[in-house]
């Protein structure tokens, strides 16, 4: 079966190839932490979007969607500039970008499983919803690791993510469940 909704089309190719980035960035990432348990947290991140990529790509082929060799180029040399820079610019901004980059993340599963009802389509509600909450999980990660750093409010200010401000509205102490995620990102659509 095909899917007959260029926009989901779109965002399930795109969110396949940035997890590889997301993989390749936080290998970067972890080379350069020297915390024990902090690269174990990170290593776990890693195998989450490996994970997370080998999911997308069943639902893909499973609606005959190809992947999409621009995007693969564009997110794998995005992860591998990424993994390279984590050696040189400190500790805090692989961790600050990080959790900006899963803010965003959590919308996209949410929103695809919206694009699939739109289709009258539920089989993946499950997979898309642990894959939303697993990205904020990370999120909250990446948040708990630069919550005291005095850099905190000035990248706060300027890319509008950290303690006051998040891409997406899932809150891990009030989950939704699955039957009304829905009401999930909705700003985002």
């Amino acid at each position: 079966m095909k899917l007959d909704h260029p926009k989901l089309v779109d965002l399930l190719q795109k969110a396949y190839s940035a997890e590889k980035a997301a993989a390749f960035a936080y290998i970067g990432h972890q080379n350069a932490i020297r915390d024990e348990a902090v690269k174990k947290s990170v290593r776990q991140i890693e195998e989450d979007e490996w994970h997370h990529r080998k999911t997308v790509l069943e639902i893909m082929n499973r609606y005959e969607i190809p992947v999409s060799r621009l995007y693969e180029l564009r997110f794998q040399l995005i992860g591998k500039f990424i993994a390279f820079s984590c050696h040189v610019i400190g500790w805090f901004m692989p961790h600050y970008f990080a959790g900006r980059l899963e803010s965003g993340n959590v919308c996209e599963y949410f929103i695809m499983m919206k694009y699939f009802h739109e289709l009258g389509i539920r089989d993946h509600d499950h997979d898309l919803y642990e894959m939303g909450i697993k990205e904020k999980e990370h999120e909250d990660f990446f948040l708990d690791q630069v919550k005291d750093s005095k850099l905190l409010p000035y990248f706060e200010k300027i890319f509008s993510w950290g303690k006051r401000h998040s891409m997406n509205d899932v809150d891990l102490d009030k989950l939704n469940p699955i039957e009304k995620s829905d009401q999930y990102c909705d700003s985002t659509k």
